[in-house]
């Protein structure tokens, strides 16, 4: 799976510790202000992680959506772990108004987003988890018709879900979202040191940031999605999350035409590539990864709803320009959660003290 999102190391080791893999074929990271306790925190990263693939994968035969599928026209109990990943999907659904939609995977595949079969299958980093092309699927009719909101459509109710045979689960992004958000929040409940985790692009912190004059301070992020697109140094407050969503990576040739893994869920297409890659600053990275993927969605019509809800966000259009809403670091502002460090420089330097993570879209997770 396409794209990365790292988390670079200090250049001040004493001050923080970072450790670097690779998961479902993307760059993960965590990093934290107590050197001596990286291993363990790293350890907690990988367990989480673990058991989000356990629940939700699309790309291996033994997880709980794949063996539940067949069974949930008739309803069928799901675990606690998948029960809290569908919930936070559909709260994702409800954030955006169905733009972040979890039951693409029907349409996903039949574009040829799945998993690798038989004697081609994956055989580096995380078997069977890339995502490639398969042989077109019947001829897209040039006009798509409408499709039902399928969110909607599906019952989720203390533990047993029902969802229409018509319907295929893909819990992607925001299931790599969430076990950003849960990695942090469990190595900081453990441990108790200051965390930043980044699984592809999403970054989720807790607790404390790394110290500045002796006082805690943020944590330093180069936002960039492509090396060849325009960057940014920012300041991210601890206990806040980003998420970068692009149409730039995973691209594949579909029926000989190039085509991208974020869908619009009117038609169960990908969405007309308007953004290069948005970015979105928010609380939890459930919701800025829900804001970032829905801007890819609504295209133009974005930035006034943005602007209108004061969603920080930096979005860069497909000839390389960048528009910001929401308080999104310019100039001078500084909004609250976020804020910006100047020129690259004074980042450089900030990067010394507080650590720097760069943020670049990654692959949906199976």
């Amino acid at each position: 799976m396409g794209g990365s999102g790292t988390a670079a190391g200090p250049a001040t080791p004493r001050d923080v510790a970072q450790a670097g893999w690779t998961v479902w074929g993307l760059e993960a990271s965590v990093t934290v202000t107590e050197p001596g306790i990286l291993g363990a925190a790293e350890e907690i990263v990988r367990d989480v992680v673990a058991a989000v693939d356990r629940a939700c994968s699309r790309f291996r035969d033994d997880s709980e959506l794949v063996r539940l599928q067949p069974l949930m026209p008739s309803g069928v109990n799901v675990s606690p772990m998948f029960q809290h990943l569908l919930e936070r999907a559909l709260d994702a659904a409800h954030l955006t108004g169905g733009d972040a939609d979890p039951t693409l995977g029907a349409e996903l595949a039949a574009l040829g987003h799945g998993p690798r079969k038989g004697a081609h299958a994956e055989t580096t980093g995380h078997p069977g988890m890339r995502s490639i092309p398969v042989p077109p699927a019947p001829s897209t009719p040039a006009v798509p018709a409408p499709r039902a909101p399928g969110w909607s459509r599906l019952h989720l109710d203390a533990g047993t879900l029902t969802l229409p045979a018509d319907l295929r689960l893909d819990l992607g992004a925001s299931a790599k979202a969430v076990a950003a958000d849960l990695a942090a929040a469990e190595v900081h409940r453990q441990l108790g040191c200051g965390v930043l985790v980044s699984l592809g692009g999403d970054l989720a912190s807790a607790g404390a940031g790394p110290k500045q004059d002796g006082e805690p301070g943020p944590w330093q992020i180069l936002v960039q999605d492509l090396p060849s697109d325009p960057a940014q140094h920012v300041s991210l407050a601890p206990g806040f999350a980003l998420a970068t969503s692009s149409t730039q990576k995973r691209r594949w040739t579909h029926q000989g035409a190039q085509v991208h893994h974020i869908l619009d869920p009117r038609f169960g297409l990908p969405a007309d590539p308007v953004w290069r890659s948005v970015t979105v600053a928010a609380p939890s990275c459930l919701e800025a990864n829900a804001f970032s993927t829905a801007a890819i969605v609504r295209g133009f019509a974005a930035l006034e709803w943005f602007r209108a809800e004061g969603i920080p966000a930096r979005l860069v259009d497909s000839r390389g320009r960048v528009a910001a809403t929401g308080g999104w670091p310019a100039d001078n502002y500084l909004p609250a959660g976020i804020e910006s460090t100047g020129d690259s420089t004074q980042a450089d330097q900030n990067s010394r003290h507080f650590g720097k993570a760069s943020v670049s879209e990654g692959a949906r997770h199976g």
